[in-house]
């Protein structure tokens, strides 16, 4: 950095300087397995719109190439549907919050002990209604839950938890194949509720969020939405695996409505689990 910085023409210059590695690696030497360890690296960089001493926590591998992009001057076409974003321009949602409030694991054993990464407690303007959830099972996971990577692809290894690679930070996971790890009665049923978004009665709206689903009969996800406190209309149904996404679905906004509410209703037994994050409304 001293060098590039003694540069007669440094001051005219865009610089973006990003040290990586390809995988991480066990304390007893050697990678190639699925811990923790050997999935997780660093990203360490410097560049503008970049915080010196700053720590982040909704940065993933992928980021890497496109945000070598952006000094270049190449702007990224969603056509290409890369995985990543630019480190240049952070995101947050309403589940980032959380990351403070986040406590050590209950139930779980494959999570180290001192590893904060779960709560039940929504952000504000956010709920889960558990009215028809079933008794027992692992703590974390009754019911629609907010964690991180770390935390949750720890519950479980092997089991492609770890292919979540478009949700950022805390997200919100219903998983009732870690739930049913322990003894419960009943079935794995739980919706996500949203705060209500303003909407323009007799227009269009467009409903975004990233999901990773992955799926197991007799389990289903299912997005509602409602307008002004009525009847949850269902926009969206899921019974087959979907890769780490964003969706966008276009909403047609009943006359005379001012405001819409989504919902994210998982139900199932013994099955897999489904991710949300970044969930917003906005005009089409």
């Amino acid at each position: 950095m001293a060098a590039v910085e003694a540069r007669p023409t440094y001051a005219a210059e865009d610089w973006l300087i990003m040290v990586t590695a390809d995988h991480g690696h066990t304390d007893a030497g050697g990678h190639g397995g699925s811990t923790l360890q050997e999935r997780q690296t660093f990203l360490i960089a410097t560049g503008q719109a970049l915080a010196p001493g700053s720590v982040r926590y909704d940065v993933k591998m992928p980021d890497v190439a496109a945000s070598a992009l952006v000094p270049l001057g190449i702007p990224l076409d969603p056509a290409w549907g890369l995985d990543g974003r630019p480190v240049q321009q952070p995101g947050r949602d309403d589940f980032d919050a959380l990351r403070g409030t986040l406590a050590t694991r209950v139930d779980e054993t494959g999570v180290p002990a001192a590893t904060v990464g779960f709560t039940h407690t929504p952000p504000p303007g956010w709920s889960v209604d558990n009215s028809a959830m079933g008794g027992g099972g692992v703590a974390e996971w009754r019911g629609w839950s907010f964690t991180t990577d770390e935390f949750w692809t720890q519950a479980q290894r092997d089991q492609n938890r770890e292919c979540n690679i478009r949700a950022r930070n805390v997200f919100a996971v219903a998983d009732g194949d870690e739930w049913a790890d322990k003894a419960f009665t009943g079935t794995f049923d739980s919706t996500l509720v949203s705060p209500a978004y303003p909407v323009t009665g007799g227009g269009t709206a467009v409903l975004t969020y990233t999901t990773y689903y992955r799926h197991e009969a007799p389990q289903k996800g299912e997005v509602l939405v409602s307008y002004d406190g009525g009847t949850p209309l269902s926009v969206r149904t899921y019974t087959g695996d979907v890769s780490s996404r964003n969706e966008t679905i276009a909403l047609q906004v009943p006359a005379g409505a001012t405001s819409a509410r989504v919902r994210f209703r998982y139900t199932g037994g013994n099955n897999w689990y489904w991710v949300i994050d970044g969930v917003g409304i906005g005009r089409s």
